[in-house]
C-alpha cells in the first residue's frame, strides 16, 4: 500500500513555547495506558518520545507496541497539531484591558468567520485542534445557540470572565522551574474549490493561532519567566488592542449627553487603557531588542469594542458590512474600512488623544476599527442586577472587519479586496453594489 507523501514545514513553530523546531525533531505521545510520566508535564500525562519504529501508515508504535496518532513539541512537550507540520503558522494577538470585551469580541469573530469565510470569501475556517478551541466552542454555543435565546440572560453567565490561571494555560517544567504558558485557539484557513487560489491552497493556507489573555496579565510587573504569558505579543504578525470607549470617563460623559436614553448602559468602570497598551510596546520592545524609541514593524489594528453604545458620536452611523459580492466572491472595500478609521483615529484625538499618541509611537502602521460583539447595547438584568441580554438579540456589527482587514493587507492570497473608481466618493454608497466598484483583480500583498 502507497503511503501519501506530505510537504513539510522546515521548520515549524510550536504555538505553546514559540520554539522552532525539525518535523524529525517532533516528538510523539504513548497510547499505552502503562506509559504514564512525563518530565515536563508530570506523572499523570502520557510519556512523549522520539521514535524509532513505524506501522505502514507512518505512525509511531510506543514501547508497547501501541499505535500512536498524537504529536508534540520537543522542547515544551505539549500537543502540536498534525497540520502544522504542513502548513504555515501565523500568530494573532489580542489584548486589552480587563472588561474590555476581549472574550465577546474573540467569540463574535470566530462564530462569523465560520459563516462568512465559506459563503462569502471561497476559504474553509475549522478548528485545528478542538481540545484547544473547546472553551472558545463553549463561548460560541453560549452566544449564538443558547436555549434560552428569548431569555434575559445575564452577560456573566454568557462568557465567563478569562482567568490568570486554569483551563486557559498550560503549566511546564523545566527542573525546578515551572512555566505557565496560554493555550492558543487554533483554526485552519485555506482556499476552497472556488476560491481563485484553490490549486494554490498548499501556499496560501495557514494556520492561525490566537492569544487570548486576562486583561491583567497586560498590566505591570504581570510578565516574568514562570509567566511568560504574552510573549506572544513579539512573535505576532498582527496585534489587535482592544479600547473601550465605556471605560474612559470622558467617553461615558459625551455618550451621556448625546443619548440621555444610553446613560445607564457604558460601564461604571474606568481605567487608563493606554497604559496597557505602553505596556504591552515595551514588553514587544525588549523581546524583540528595540530601542526606546524604535516602532515595531508589524502593524496594529485598535479595535474599539462597544459600538452600539457610542456610533452616534461618529459623522455616520452607517453599519453595513464593508464588502462587495460578485461572481460568487467577496471583495472587501480597503477604502471604506480606512476611511471609518480616519474618522475614529478624529474621534479618539479629541476625545482621547495620548491613546493614539501610544498606538502611533508603537507601530509603523495603525489603523481603528469600530466594533460590537453583541450588536445591541445591554439592559439591567432582573432585580436590577448586572448586565442581559436577549441570545437571540445579537447581531454582531463589524465583528469581523478588522481580521478581514488584516488577512486581506498582510496574508497575501487568502481575502481580495475591490477598488473603487478614481474619483468616486467612498461615501456615495457605503453598502457597495457591486457595478459600483472595480472587478476584483488581484488580492492584495
Amino acid at each position: 500500500m502507497a503511503i501519501p507523501t506530505r510537504t513539510l514545514l522546515r521548520p515549524t513553530t510550536c504555538p505553546h513555547c514559540w520554539a522552532k523546531f525539525e518535523p524529525q525533531d517532533i516528538l510523539w505521545i504513548s497510547s499505552h495506558s502503562d506509559l504514564l510520566g512525563d518530565p515536563r508535564l508530570g506523572p499523570e500525562q502520557p510519556q512523549r518520545f522520539l521514535p524509532t519504529r513505524f506501522n505502514l501508515q507512518g505512525y509511531a508504535l510506543d514501547s508497547r507496541g501501541f499505535v500512536c496518532q498524537s504529536l508534540a513539541c520537543p522542547k515544551c512537550h505539549l500537543p502540536v497539531p498534525r497540520v502544522l507540520l504542513e502548513t504555515e503558522p501565523t500568530f494573532l494577538s489580542i489584548l486589552g484591558t480587563p472588561a474590555c470585551g476581549k472574550s465577546f469580541f474573540l467569540t463574535a469573530l470566530t462564530w462569523e468567520l465560520r459563516r462568512l469565510l465559506p459563503t462569502h470569501f471561497g476559504l474553509s475556517f475549522a478548528d485545528a485542534d478542538t481540545l484547544s478551541n473547546r472553551s472558545l466552542n463553549e463561548y460560541e454555543e453560549s452566544l449564538f445557540l443558547n436555549p434560552k435565546a428569548d431569555e434575559l440572560v445575564p452577560l456573566a453567565d454568557l462568557i465567563r470572565k478569562t482567568e490568570l490561571q486554569g483551563e486557559l494555560y498550560n503549566t511546564v517544567m523545566y527542573g525546578n522551574q515551572n512555566v505557565s504558558y496560554p493555550r492558543p485557539f487554533l483554526f485552519t484557513v485555506q482556499p476552497l474549490e472556488h476560491h481563485p487560489y484553490a490549486i494554490q491552497a498548499p501556499r496560501v493556507a495557514r494556520v492561525l493561532c490566537l492569544y487570548d489573555n486576562a486583561g491583567e496579565h497586560f498590566l505591570t510587573g504581570q510578565d516574568s519567566t514562570a509567566s511568560p504569558v504574552t510573549r506572544h505579543m513579539a512573535r505576532a504578525s498582527i496585534l489587535f488592542y482592544l479600547f473601550d470607549p465605556t471605560q474612559d470617563p470622558r467617553f461615558q460623559k459625551l455618550i451621556r449627553q448625546n443619548k440621555p436614553a444610553l446613560a445607564g448602559a457604558p460601564s461604571s468602570r474606568t481605567s487608563r487603557q493606554e497604559v496597557v497598551l505602553q505596556e504591552a510596546a515595551g514588553r514587544v520592545r525588549r523581546v524583540l531588542g528595540l530601542s526606546q524609541g524604535a516602532k515595531h514593524t508589524r502593524p496594529l489594528i485598535v479595535v474599539l469594542t462597544k459600538y452600539d453604545v457610542w456610533a452616534h458620536l461618529l459623522p455616520e452611523a452607517d453599519c453595513a458590512e464593508p464588502w462587495v459580492i460578485k461572481e460568487n466572491l467577496a471583495g472587501l472595500d480597503l477604502e471604506r474600512i480606512e476611511n471609518r478609521s480616519r474618522e475614529v483615529r478624529a474621534l479618539l484625538l479629541q476625545v482621547s488623544p495620548e491613546l493614539v499618541a501610544a498606538a502611533e509611537g508603537f507601530a509603523e502602521e495603525v489603523i481603528y476599527v469600530p466594533t460590537s460583539a453583541l450588536g445591541e447595547s445591554p439592559t439591567l438584568g432582573e432585580q436590577g442586577k448586572g448586565l442581559a441580554i436577549k441570545p437571540a438579540a445579537i447581531k454582531p456589527i463589524w465583528a469581523t472587519v478588522p481580521f478581514l482587514y488584516g488577512m486581506c493587507r498582510w496574508m497575501p492570497g487568502l481575502i481580495p479586496s475591490r477598488k473603487r473608481r478614481q474619483g468616486q466618493d467612498s461615501s456615495a454608497d457605503g453598502r457597495g453594489v457591486a457595478g459600483r466598484l472595480q472587478p476584483l483583480d488581484g488580492f492584495a500583498t
